[in-house]
């Protein structure tokens, strides 16, 4: 089970989810963006006007609203399966303007009474700074995400849900969870051909603006950008379309089955990821 957290949108199509437990050998997409990169070849093609930045709802609080496009998705310089890059469109939609919070888990869990995967298996994956290794740690959940003495701040994302807890959330709360794509598209933020989703620079005008490890890892996190571990949702600034953390502090869950081959073999218009799990490779 790993540290993910999730990000939501609102469900303006139609989308349908195989409630399942994961299985051994498949995966749901997340977004590993506790890595600042998301990708050099990041480009919009022919995007709809974009949302002033940092404008949010008024009929949905704390949701921007992203106008659908088309984008150049994936990398070439990164992971195999984040190749090749290709042209993808996307429908309009509402997403969170940060990461679903502890304070916003709690309410869900108060109103449904709800137990999380990690509650149930009694651990979960823990990430040991000193061996620079992830561990099974007892007692590790969305209350203790570091094992049990580790209590987060309300402010922080919730982190220790796997999948299937995100889809109960996002229900609970008249949301989904956005596609793979969409969550990319947002994240880019309408920049173009940019390394990061603030621009080129790793640090603008010297100083780190998201989230992420600075030292030498795993030895030695030396909390240049004020934050050892994770850092409460929306304490950078935010990316061109007004949204947080689209870069660095943790992993989000997207709703899409993950395949090694689908950037070679999906769809290019409001993709929704591989059919189902197929041992990594994608079912035709």
């Amino acid at each position: 089970m790993l540290s993910s957290v999730l990000r939501l949108t609102l469900p303006l199509s139609v989308f349908v989810f195989c409630v399942l437990m994961l299985l051994t050998n498949c995966d749901r997409s997340r977004h590993e963006t506790n890595n600042s990169k998301i990708g050099s070849e990041a480009s919009l093609v022919g995007a709809a006007s974009s949302p002033h930045p940092g404008s949010l709802a008024t009929s949905h609080p704390n949701m921007v609203f992203i106008n659908g496009g088309a984008f150049l998705m994936g990398t070439s310089d990164g992971m195999p399966y984040e190749a090749p890059v290709h042209q993808v469109t996307v429908k309009s939609f509402w997403i969170d303007a940060h990461e679903v919070t502890v304070a916003d888990f709690t309410k869900f869990i108060a109103a449904t009474q709800y137990k999380t995967e990690a509650e149930k298996l009694g651990w979960s994956g823990v990430f040991n700074r000193k061996s620079g290794e992830w561990e099974n740690v007892s007692g590790a959940n969305w209350r203790h995400p570091d094992g049990p003495a580790s209590v987060p701040g309300e402010d922080e994302p919730v982190c220790q849900v796997s999948w299937a807890d995100a889809v109960a959330y996002a229900s609970w709360a008249g949301k989904r969870l956005p596609t793979e794509a969409e969550w990319e598209y947002a994240a880019r933020g309408g920049l173009v051909g940019k390394k990061y989703a603030w621009g080129d620079e790793l640090r603008p005008n010297g100083k780190p603006v998201a989230n992420w490890w600075q030292g030498e890892f795993p030895q030695r996190d030396t909390g240049e950008d004020g934050f050892i571990g994770r850092a409460p949702v929306a304490r950078f600034p935010p990316n061109g379309y007004g949204l947080y953390d689209t870069a660095g502090n943790v992993w989000e869950w997207c709703a899409d089955w993950f395949a090694d081959d689908y950037y070679e073999n999906g769809s290019s218009v409001n993709p929704s990821g591989p059919a189902g799990c197929a041992t990594g490779k994608l079912r035709h």
